[in-house]
């Protein structure tokens, strides 16, 4: 259905798009900061599944009605900023988990990584303006190109963005025996939150 060609030329801008940092590597840094590997993997795959959200409404043309209607944007927006705002909070207050905590930290990764992914329209915007490039109206179904093209993004990016929250979960497995090490990454976890935060109300507006 996607000419060979077009695809082993996707593929290189794919990988070097997953490997710019950016939200969604910060994101899962700070998850596996806060809570471990378990964690980071977890929200890398929330990340990937809202990706995938996003590519299949940019296929289905409804993400021109983001870009055409600021103000759906901005709720988008600002649902984002706040949600975001939300677990730097928590993070702040609750420090890292420690070595024992249940898993369930981990469950809630996947769910915050897919809202955080989901509640920024720049994500669907940036599709609409990447995999267009790509696809060939008569090679078939649009729609069909638009999902195999975001499934090897969504692919890509679970990969790097797992790899680099299992980094960072490492790092932190060996600090939270101590309390004073543990408020430390919280507050660390806090602020790269907060600071995405930032970034979706401020630098995404632009």
């Amino acid at each position: 259905m996607i000419d060979p060609v077009t695809l082993i030329a996707f593929l290189p801008a794919a990988l070097a798009l997953n490997l710019t940092p950016g939200a969604d590597m910060m994101f899962c840094f700070g998850q596996g900061l806060r809570s471990g590997p378990r964690a980071a993997i977890a929200a890398s795959a929330g990340i990937s599944l809202g990706s995938l959200a996003h590519v299949t409404l940019a296929g289905l043309g409804l993400g021109a009605a983001v870009a055409a209607m600021p103000w759906l944007f901005d709720v988008i927006r600002w649902v984002g900023v706040g949600y975001l705002l939300y677990l730097a909070w928590t993070a702040i207050c609750n420090g890292a988990a420690p070595p024992d905590a249940p898993g369930k930290p981990a469950k809630h990764a996947f769910r915050e990584g897919l809202v955080v992914n989901l509640t920024n329209p720049k994500v669907i915007l940036f599709v609409l303006a990447f995999i267009p490039q790509f696809i060939d109206p008569g090679a078939g179904p649009i729609l069909m190109q638009f999902l195999i093209l975001g499934a090897v993004i969504a692919l890509g990016g679970f990969f790097v963005n797992s790899g680099v929250g299992l980094m960072a979960g490492g790092a932190s497995r060996h600090l939270v025996d101590n309390r004073r090490a543990g408020r430390l990454l919280g507050w660390i976890t806090g602020g790269i939150f907060a600071a995405l935060a930032v970034r979706l109300a401020v630098l995404e507006r632009a």
